[in-house]
């Protein structure tokens, strides 16, 4: 698809990057079409977990209370997006809560970002849905880990696969390439604190 890009999922504490957290990150980098780094961590978001979080993504406030806080996750962070594309299923939601949470850091955030919603739209206009749980069912694709990090980078991949199969890959690295960018671009930390 791209040269080098990482497939990356947050698990959040809700759905805002200036009020809520990050309680879980999973990420795998793919080289030349060969994933070469896979890691994924619960984050103690410093917080309560909602209810409802707790009950959508199964992670608790045990599961989370000896696990890093962000902070000390973002020298591996930083080390799997260097030179790459993070790639991620509606990805203004993942990348606003990274900038939030290097914001809070007083650190910037600068990688290009692909989002695989738009890669769908892309490649399957005939549809109108292009969540990953549309996408599932479109696909037939199966998770025992919907809505933990993880499992969505393991279904987000596995689309990938799939589309680059049906439509080969030098529409998929087109269309790809032209939604990097085409994609906003990075905000300071300054506009998120």
């Amino acid at each position: 698809m791209l040269p080098c890009y990482v497939v990356l999922d947050l698990e959040t504490t809700g759905g805002s990057p200036q009020r809520d957290r990050v309680t879980e990150i999973a990420a795998v980098r793919i080289e030349g079409s060969q994933e070469v780094a896979r890691w994924s961590t619960l984050i103690n978001p410093e917080s309560p977990i909602p209810f409802f979080i707790q009950s959508l993504t199964g992670i608790s406030d045990r599961m989370v209370q000896d696990a890093p806080i962000f902070a000390t996750v973002v020298p591996r962070l930083i080390e799997l997006l260097d030179g790459a594309v993070l790639v991620a299923h509606n990805a203004s939601f993942d990348h606003g809560f990274l900038l939030g949470e290097f914001g809070r850091l007083q650190a910037d955030l600068c990688v290009k970002t692909l989002c695989t919603v738009r890669l769908s739209r892309a490649l399957y206009p005939q549809h109108r849905s292009h969540s990953l749980d549309a996408i599932m069912r479109r696909h037939g694709l199966n998770s025992n880990a919907r809505h933990r990090a993880m499992g969505d980078v393991d279904v987000v991949l596995e689309w990938l696969t799939m589309a680059t199969l049906e439509h080969g890959m030098e529409k998929v690295r087109r269309h790809a390439s032209k939604l990097v960018k085409g994609f906003p671009p990075p905000r300071r930390h300054a506009d998120i604190v």
